[in-house]
């Protein structure tokens, strides 16, 4: 068992990040409600990149985590990676750091602002460039979700617990796929269309998708970032991938490895596959057989 820095507790951790966690839910929802009344939405928004959205919501939740941790672990030797920091300065990181919190303060901020429930808050601590603990809060569905490499749960504000469905084996077309409103693309849409899932769910946060498949909801995610164009960062599938690599499944890229954090653009690109399935590795490479079949997407950039 990992030992945490400076002699910390986990389970007296884990408290601390559940009181900062429900702290955040507060100012998200907050906003998220003031968003409602178009006339103070202008004032929500604190950028004008369509592809890219800054709110208030996304900076005071930043704030607080920061503030929070910093404050209550000032002697504790760890680094904070925030993707709002890096906005601002992506030089003024230790990457190498043995460890790390890695935080997304407002994930789906699209769906945010356009009023859906589909947002989340990701904090994770990483030891060694890899998830050990993951925070996921969905405050609009009263959940938030905790795991410590051992364990994985899910609870509501008041504590009560919410129901984990065990990993399954399908196989692919027996599959509920859960994908991006906000981030698709033709290439994903015609590889979707190839695989003929069950049932497709359009779902906003990479958080959201992920706690759709530990809850049952879903079975498989596929995010796939095309060459040259933006990818997913270390922020979006830290914690998510604490949680559903705690529940029994997996995230890997499409070859089956695992997901390498701590590179110097935090980016994970190319095709990635999560899902709750014994066979994970069989439906990677099912789904890399089509993709050779139909020449959807350059393979050689995913080595």
């Amino acid at each position: 068992m990992i030992k945490l820095p400076s002699d910390l507790e986990v389970n007296s951790l884990i408290e601390d990040l559940r009181i900062f966690s429900w702290e955040a839910a507060d100012i998200l929802l907050y906003y998220s409600k003031v968003l409602k009344d178009s006339n103070y939405k202008s004032n929500i928004l604190k950028n004008g990149n369509i592809e890219d959205p800054v709110t208030i919501a996304d900076l005071r939740v930043n704030e607080l985590i920061i503030q929070r941790i910093n404050e209550k672990y000032k002697d504790v030797n760890w680094e904070i990676l925030s993707e709002e920091n890096v906005k601002i300065d992506s030089e003024n990181k230790d990457t190498n750091a043995d460890w790390m919190w890695v935080l997304d303060p407002l994930d789906g901020t699209k769906d945010f602002i356009q009023g859906t429930s589909n947002y989340a808050m990701h904090l994770a601590l990483n030891y060694k460039n890899k998830p050990y603990i993951g925070i996921v809060l969905i405050p609009e569905k009263d959940q938030l979700w905790i795991s410590n490499v051992e364990k994985v749960w899910g609870e509501k504000r008041d504590g009560s617990l919410i129901k984990l469905n065990p990993p399954n084996n399908k196989n692919l077309k027996e599959m509920v796929l859960v994908t991006s409103k906000n981030h698709r693309n033709e290439t994903l849409k015609n590889l979707i269309q190839k695989i003929h899932f069950k049932e497709v769910i359009i779902m906003g946060s990479i958080g959201c998708k992920i706690t759709s498949i530990v809850r049952g909801e879903s079975d498989i995610y596929i995010c796939l970032s095309l060459p040259g164009k933006t990818s997913p960062k270390d922020w979006d599938f830290a914690a998510p991938e604490a949680i559903l690599k705690a529940s029994g499944g997996s995230i890997t890229n499409l070859d089956n490895k695992e997901l390498s954090y701590g590179k110097s653009n935090f980016e994970q690109g190319g095709i990635i596959v999560a899902s709750n399935n014994t066979m994970h590795e069989s439906i990677c490479l099912e789904i890399k057989e089509i993709i050779k079949k139909y020449d959807l997407y350059p393979l050689s950039n995913l080595n």
